[in-house]
Formats: C-alpha cells, structure tokens, sequence
C-alpha cells in the first residue's frame, strides 16, 4: 500500500492499516508544520519477534522495543520505520489508551526521529511527547 511517498508493508500479515490515506495526508500535514520535506517513508509493521532482530543486528540492543527508525537522508528525508503490533498492543493496555492511539503515536514518534528529535535526555522525552500530543491532535486523538 502506498501514497505518494508513504508506503505501509506488512512483515506481519495479520496487520492492516485502517484509512492509510488519510494518515498519509496526517504525515503529510506533520512535515508541513515542521518545515521538513520527505522523499520516502516506509512503514513497516511487525512482530516482536522481527524488531527484536533488527535490534540485536543494527543497534546492539537485546531488548524489546516498539519502534525502529532508519533514517537513510536527511534533507529531503527518506526513512524506514519498523512497527511491533504486539508492543504497541501491549503498551495500550498498559497505558490505557486505545491501540489505534498508540499506534498513531508511535507512527509519529517515528515521523519526529526521522524530522530530527531524540530522546535521550528528560527534556528531549519531554519535548517529543509534547510533539506527539500536539500532532495526535490533528487527528483529534491527543489526551486531554
């Protein structure tokens, strides 16, 4: 599945992407409002099992994770970001939220790493969730 630059993949062929087209307009708005550009965006969703390999292979990591992102360019970006279905499933409950939500979260935490924020520090984490809740909001899905 596709949208001028933004393709949804699937390694975990129990997953579909509801509405990709007006999240592909959501990722769109998001570069807008960042003053950013991007080539390509690959969004890949996967198992734990999957991006438990991507993370021992590239970033030495033996840990679980719900988000990968590889960032390939800068200016214009073009990125892969790889998506756990099960952690993102597993971190909704934990966190009480829906898993649509959480799943759009973690897509545009994805979309912020690739634009240029980290968060490694309290201050970067603290900046990244207010960019997360600030873009969920176009999509009317921020916490109030």
């Amino acid at each position: 599945m596709s949208d001028e630059g933004i393709h949804y993949y699937n390694e975990d062929s129990t997953f579909k992407l509801e509405h990709p087209q007006l999240i592909s307009h959501w990722i769109k708005s998001v570069f807008s409002e960042e003053n950013s550009a991007f080539v390509t965006l690959n969004f890949i969703y996967c198992s734990d099992t999957y991006l438990h390999e991507l993370n021992m292979k590239y970033l030495q990591h033996d840990t679980l994770t719900d988000v990968i992102t590889f960032a390939y360019s800068k200016t214009p970006v073009e990125g892969d970001i790889f998506i756990s279905i099960e952690r993102i499933t597993e971190n909704a409950k934990n966190y009480g939220v829906d898993t649509l939500t959480e799943l759009y979260r973690v897509m545009i935490h994805g979309v912020l790493h690739l634009i240029g924020y980290n968060d490694k520090s309290k201050k970067e984490q603290e900046l990244m969730r207010n960019m997360e809740n600030k873009y969920l909001l176009l999509l009317n899905l921020a916490p109030n």
